[in-house]
Formats: C-alpha cells, structure tokens, sequence
C-alpha cells in the first residue's frame, strides 16, 4: 500500500484541499459528488491544454440539473495520484465559489480517503492493486453522462 496526505484549507469549514502539486489550485473533496466540476474561469482550462469535447451538457448534482461544458485534460495531479486524460464538466453555475475545483467521490474509487477535520488533513491510501495513474472518463449514454474511473496500472 501507499499512503500520501494533503493539507486541508483551515480556513474552510468544509474540507478544502491545497493542491500545491497541481497550480496550487484548492478544491472541495465533496462525497456526494459524481462529476469532477471545474468551477472557475474556462480560459483556465484553456490555458492548462483543455480540450472542449462538448457544449452545455445537463447533468444532475446541486438538488437538480444544471449545465456545463466537458472538457478533457491532459493530466491533473491530486497528491501522488495522476489523472490522466481527465475528463471534467465546467460549470459557470459555481463562478463565485473560493475555490476552482470540486474533486469527486468517484475520482477516488477503489482507494481508501479519510477527511481528518480535527487535524486539517485528507489522508490518501492507494491498495496494492490500485494504481497511482487514474484514468477517469465522462461518457455520454442512454441520454445521461456516466463516469469510469479506475486504475491504469497497479503498483505492485
């Protein structure tokens, strides 16, 4: 197994983490969450290499549906763990949130997470047969989005 932590905002209630590995952006860790949602300026995404691969996509989250861009990136870092060809849905619903990212849930399938409040740490453990390198996709089917996430290699 490995192990990483991350510092949590402690000026949030709500569990911020800094990612000083990835443009020193913040973003929410919400457990409810289906969907990576990018929650600032598009000409961010823009400027990192972001591809548009679709327009105003509806999707569920926030008590109803609402809208968003998908978009891929060539990587995003979240500690230790690497995204690869990230797919993630910007949102001009969220510009005024302090922080440019919400990670989901699903992101970290198969991992074991624990939001230490008291401490102002996320705690990461990656299994012996999850990977470092995450490959997380959007897909479009069935007349809604869907997300796959999972291991690209083990660590072994």
């Amino acid at each position: 197994m490995k192990q990483f932590t991350l510092n949590l905002n402690k000026q949030y209630q709500r569990p911020v983490v800094e990612l000083k590995t990835w443009h020193h952006f913040e973003a929410l860790l919400d457990t409810g969450a289906f969907f990576p949602i990018w929650t600032d300026e598009e000409s961010i995404l823009n400027m990192l290499g972001g591809r548009l691969l679709a327009e105003n996509v509806s999707f569920g989250g926030f008590g109803g549906k609402t809208r968003g861009n998908l978009y891929e990136l060539q990587s995003m870092i979240v500690g230790g763990l690497i995204y690869a060809n990230i797919h993630i849905i910007a949102c001009k619903d969220l510009q005024d949130v302090p922080f440019q990212l919400i990670l989901s849930a699903t992101m970290f399938h198969g991992l074991i997470y624990e939001i230490d409040n008291k401490n102002h740490k996320l705690n990461l453990t990656i299994p012996d047969d999850e990977g470092l390198v995450r490959n997380l996709k959007i897909k479009d089917a069935d007349g809604g989005l869907h997300i796959l996430c999972h291991s690209v290699t083990p660590d072994v």
